[in-house]
Parts: structure tokens; sequence; C-alpha cells
């Protein structure tokens, strides 16, 4: 059964850093299309980030609002996903979820909370 783990979410000030991490088991991510979500306070969730399967290249795509300072990545010999966050503001502040999706397969994370305050 495929289950992606979230960690690495907290409180974090105004311009600082943080890195989310997803760990995944029972599927093998680099074989997905994997990307990172968020859902702010009364909210739709929405995408922040894309990274595609290693068959097809590894391309990464950022909203506007997080480029320059989102990074997304994958270790596939942890089977994890990463977004590292820098020069954080409080608009970003939100649940972060991460997706896994294949041919019809769906998957997410339980998420974890990020909140830019000082």
């Amino acid at each position: 059964q495929a289950q992606l783990v979230e960690s690495g979410g907290g409180l974090v000030q105004p311009g600082g850093s943080l890195r989310l991490s997803c760990a995944a088991s029972g599927i093998i991510l680099n074989l997905y299309r994997m990307a990172w979500y968020r859902q702010g306070p009364g909210k739709e969730r929405d995408l922040v980030a894309t990274i595609t399967s290693d068959g097809d290249g590894n391309i990464t795509y950022y909203v506007n609002s997080v480029q320059g300072r989102f990074t997304i990545s994958r270790d596939n010999a942890k089977n994890t996903l990463y977004l590292q966050m820098h020069t954080l503001k409080p608009e970003d502040t939100a649940v972060y979820y991460c997706n896994a999706q294949k041919y019809g397969y769906n998957y997410w994370g339980q998420g974890t909370q990020v909140t830019v305050s000082s």
C-alpha cells in the first residue's frame, strides 16, 4: 500500500528557511510525477512545484509566487521528495502536501504545517 509522509514543517520567521521532506513507501517515487501543494487558511489547495519522473527528464516547474525561492528535488536512494524553501514570507503559511501521480494513480500525504510569522 502506497504511503507518503511529510515532515519538516514548523514555525519560522519571515526571511527564514525550511526543508520539507516526503518519504514514500509502497511506491517508487522516481517513476511518478511528484508535486508539492499547499492550502492556506480559508483557501483552496494550490500547486506549488512539480518534478517529472526520471523517465520524463526530471523537469521542474514552479508557480510564480515561489520561483527563485523554492527548490523541488528527489533523492532516489532514499525514495524521498524534498522542498527547500528560502526567503519565506507570511503568505507562504499553509499546510504543505506532497502528491504522486502516474497513469491514473494519485497519492497524497497527510500534510505538514508551515507557519511564517514574527
